[in-house]
């Protein structure tokens, strides 16, 4: 693993900003982008380019046709975003709304972007599609009940730890008996009195690792996002199964054993945990609550699996 630069951070700075803004202060935002002329709130979101300007630059590595797919991608987005506004004030999807999630779904799953990045850097990517989506449904669309609020309540925790209690014999027992997990403690290094006291400034540094990188992305866009407007079309019930299956087939490729192509011990029980996460969002609509459960989930497996 490479060190990182302080250009690494600047850019991870950046991309940071349109998250915590919409993440702290989503209202105002939405009010602020909404006094916009209409050209300026369709074009503004092609500034998100810079990140990967710089960073690409930094490393040699910046090419032309990234740069215009990262300037084009949002402004799409962001006009699509405008048009199913008006078709669609109920809210309830149209064709507009199942094209940008469809790609930025395959974009994240398939890596169709990673070869623009320095290597180790993929998440970068993945975090400025994060902003390019925030900006077109919060910031243009304005979709009601995502949760995407990070003034952090005492109820997100009791929520987001409730479904993790829930979930985690379920995942153990199963994933034991599959053959998926296998237990082990992650503290080598360590001297033995330290392992038993839990190294806890490293392991929470993980923690805060994983919720920013895996758990809200994912959170925002299989609950905030697919699951919000699938209950409007489907119900509650119906629309937390399927969104949870949704969430399992974006793990049919990941950590596949040799020669298999589908790997239907992940997909099976990420579609298990779909539905405890998704238990976690729907309770008060809390993207927070749903990412705790899936920080903890992620980080015991880190940890002991």
């Amino acid at each position: 693993m490479r060190n990182v630069q302080p250009i690494d951070v600047a850019v991870l700075g950046i991309e940071l900003l349109p998250a915590l803004a919409f993440g702290l202060a989503g209202e105002r935002v939405q009010r602020v982008i909404a006094n916009w002329p209409r050209m300026v709130r369709v074009l503004a979101p092609g500034l998100l380019v810079i990140p990967y300007g710089v960073l690409a630059a930094w490393y040699h590595m910046l090419r032309w046709e990234w740069c215009a797919v990262y300037s084009a991608l949002p402004v799409l987005m962001a006009w699509l975003m405008g048009k199913a506004a008006k078709a669609d004030p109920e809210q309830r999807g149209n064709w507009r709304d199942a094209l940008i999630l469809l790609s930025l779904g395959l974009a994240v799953d398939l890596r169709w972007f990673d070869v623009a990045w320095p290597a180790g850097m993929r998440g970068l990517g993945n975090l400025l599609l994060v902003d390019a989506g925030l900006y077109a449904f919060l910031g243009i669309r304005c979709l009601n009940g995502a949760g995407f609020d990070f003034h952090f309540r005492w109820s997100d925790w009791k929520t987001g730890l409730r479904e993790l209690a829930f979930f985690a014999p379920v995942v153990v027992v199963l994933g034991l008996a599959l053959g998926f997990i296998h237990p082990h403690a992650n503290f080598s290094g360590y001297s033995p009195t330290l392992r038993m006291l839990l190294p806890l400034g490293r392991e929470m540094i993980s923690w805060v690792g994983i919720f920013v990188f895996v758990a809200v992305p994912e959170e925002l866009f299989f609950r905030a996002w697919v699951q919000n407007f699938l209950e409007k079309r489907v119900g509650r019930g119906a629309a937390l199964v399927l969104a949870s299956v949704l969430f399992g087939l974006s793990h049919f490729n990941k950590r596949n054993p040799a020669g298999a192509v589908f790997n239907w011990r992940y997909f099976l029980l990420a579609t298990i945990a779909g539905i405890f996460y998704g238990r976690a969002w729907r309770e008060q609509r809390r993207v927070p609550a749903s990412g705790i459960t899936h920080t903890c989930v992620d980080w015991i497996w880190y940890l002991w699996f």
